[in-house]
C-alpha cells in the first residue's frame, strides 16, 4: 500500500526493506557485545542471559554470538589491562573501581600463580581484579589476550554446549 508520499511501506512491501532486520540484528549483536565488555569490568552486567537470550530466539546463528560474546569480554579484559598498567597510581582515589581489599587478593593469587591465574579470569568476583593485577605485573600484552581469550571463549563455549544440553 503506497504511503501518503506514494512510496511502499515497510509493513506493505517488507521485501523492499532489509533495514529494519538488518537493524534489529545489529542491535542484539551489539547489546551483546557490550554486555559482555561490561561484565569483564566491575559495572554488573549480565552477559550469559543475553547470550543464552539470543541463542534460543535462533535469529543468530551460535558461532557468531560465541565470537561477539568472547571479543567483547575480551576486550573488557583489556580495560582492566591497561588501568593496571597506566593507572594503578590512581588506586587510592575514590573512583578508581577495585578495591584495596579485591587489588591485594588478586595481586597475591597473580604473584603465587603468576600468568596461569589469568585462566580464572572467568571466575566471577576474583576474574575482573586479577586483570587489572596482569596489567600491574606489566604481564606481556600477547601472552595477557593469548590466555584470557582461552579462558574467556571457554567458559562461553561451555554455557553454550550446556545449554543446547551437549555437556
Amino acid at each position: 500500500m503506497p504511503s501518503r508520499h506514494g512510496v511502499f511501506t515497510d509493513a506493505a512491501c517488507p521485501a523492499f526493506s532489509p533495514f529494519p532486520s538488518f537493524a534489529a540484528d545489529m542491535l542484539a549483536l551489539l547489546s551483546l557485545f557490550f554486555a559482555a565488555l561490561l561484565a569483564a569490568t566491575l559495572i554488573p552486567a549480565q552477559s550469559e542471559a543475553v547470550l543464552l537470550g539470543l541463542m534460543w530466539s535462533g535469529a543468530h546463528a551460535t558461532a557468531l554470538l560465541w565470537l561477539v560474546a568472547t571479543l567483547g569480554n575480551v576486550l573488557g579484559s583489556l580495560l582492566n589491562w591497561l588501568l593496571g598498567r597506566y593507572l594503578s597510581h590512581f588506586a587510592d582515589h575514590r573512583w578508581f573501581p577495585f578495591s584495596a581489599r579485591q587489588m591485594g587478593r588478586a595481586s597475591g593469587w597473580y604473584q603465587r600463580w603468576g600468568y596461569w591465574s589469568l585462566l580464572a579470569s572467568w571466575v566471577p568476583i576474583i576474574g575482573d581484579p586479577l586483570t587489572l593485577a596482569a596489567g600491574m605485573m606489566r604481564e606481556p600484552l600477547w601472552r595477557f589476550l593469548l590466555i584470557v581469550t582461552l579462558a574467556k571463549g571457554g567458559r562461553y563455549l561451555v554455557l553454550i554446549l550446556l545449554a543446547r544440553g551437549v555437556l
